[in-house]
């Protein structure tokens, strides 16, 4: 029998819509709507949606709560002073391997969140109630799946948010990027997202999100599915979980050393030991195809300093030429020509510095 996949608050509006409908991570979700080529345009160029509700969210509370993210995550969030400022870190395991890539947000010292991708949200929720108990933290991990989460991102994301719910605008006009702001005691409106545009994720009650998203959709706001998710994505340069990271390799080779926060020596977080002992002898870059034909995962890299894999490939929208992301020798660089194997030939490509895309413009 094939698996019991699960649905999200908005799955029945997904399945009314015409959806075309994929297991994704064991939740049944959207893949596209009609044209993914569509979606993606409608992002870069105006306002489109993403059921995300498959993401959970976590609130970590509690007297330890910082000492215990401190601990926890390779990013420092003590940097974090500002309500509702959030950052990306990675969550390691003890060898320094990637058990999720997430964002948490702070609220005061004793009240955080934790949003972790969909299919390691288990397994994220299991490994952080272990580490409270190893530690006897005073912290309360509360999992918040009466929550449901929609991106709205775009050029024009923000304004239709606003045209869509009023009252929300004076109090997330100003918000910086990679900041939140809660505009009742349940809605949270953060000014992040995964396509490299700007835009908000709103989290709230599951029994809202509906309605949230038929009005939004009166307001022009197209809904997307996760084909174009993950072609804006890579066009931004934004690791997935699982094929540019996983817990068998570190942040060092997966383009994220910027996310390890080492100044503080006497932060002993997860996984620093590892880090510190280990060497890294590759890296993650950005590649695009010089002839035609589309790159995918595991496909070969030839380099000038060995070889190496694709782990993300696709073709690109905006640039109309196939881009990915690869795991190569430490001294490849930007500029430099490597080869791509694609059906049993090699075709040129070039080594290039990501993003790809940034708001709307082609800068690779």
């Amino acid at each position: 029998m094939p698996p019991v996949l699960k649905h999200t608050p908005l799955h029945a509006v997904h399945i009314q819509s015409g959806a075309k409908m994929v297991d994704f991570g064991g939740w049944d979700m959207p893949v596209a709507y009609g044209s993914q080529l569509e979606e993606h345009h409608a992002v870069r160029q105006d306002a489109g949606m993403f059921d995300v509700s498959h993401m959970l969210n976590v609130d970590i509370a509690g007297a330890d709560a910082e000492a215990f993210l401190k601990h926890l995550l390779a990013n420092d969030v003590s940097k974090l002073t500002i309500p509702g400022k959030a950052l990306y870190s990675c969550m390691l395991n003890h060898q320094g391997g990637v058990i999720d890539d997430l964002i948490v947000y702070f609220f005061s010292s004793d009240q955080w969140r934790v949003v972790v991708n969909a299919g390691t949200a288990d397994n994220d929720v299991d490994w952080i109630q272990q580490q409270v108990h190893a530690g006897k933290f005073d912290v309360t991990v509360t999992p918040r799946r009466d929550l449901a989460m929609v991106a709205i991102q775009g050029p024009n994301a923000r304004n239709k948010v606003w045209a869509t719910r009023p009252a929300w605008e004076a109090d997330t006009y100003a918000l910086a990027a990679f900041t939140g702001a809660f505009v009742s005691d349940d809605i949270l409106v953060a000014r992040t997202g995964y396509t490299g545009e700007d835009g908000f994720e709103v989290v709230l009650p599951a029994n809202q999100v509906e309605a949230f998203w038929r009005d939004l959709q009166k307001n022009g706001v197209r809904p997307c599915g996760l084909g174009a998710r993950d072609t804006l994505r890579l066009e931004a340069g934004m690791n997935l979980y699982g094929q540019d990271m996983n817990d068998q390799v570190t942040p060092m080779v997966s383009a994220l050393a910027w996310t390890v926060a080492l100044k503080d020596a006497e932060r002993r977080f997860i996984g620093r030991e590892a880090l510190e002992c280990s060497t890294a002898d590759c890296t993650l870059v950005g590649l695009k195809l010089l002839e035609r034909g589309v790159m995918r995962s595991h496909m070969k890299v030839r380099t000038q300093q060995g070889d190496g894999e694709i782990t993300s490939g696709s073709m690109s929208p905006t640039i109309g030429v196939s881009i990915g992301m690869a795991r190569v020798p430490l001294g490849v660089k930007p500029g430099d020509p490597v080869q791509v194997e694609i059906r049993g030939k090699w075709l040129p490509a070039e080594i290039v510095k990501m993003p790809f895309v940034r708001n709307g413009k082609i800068v690779a």
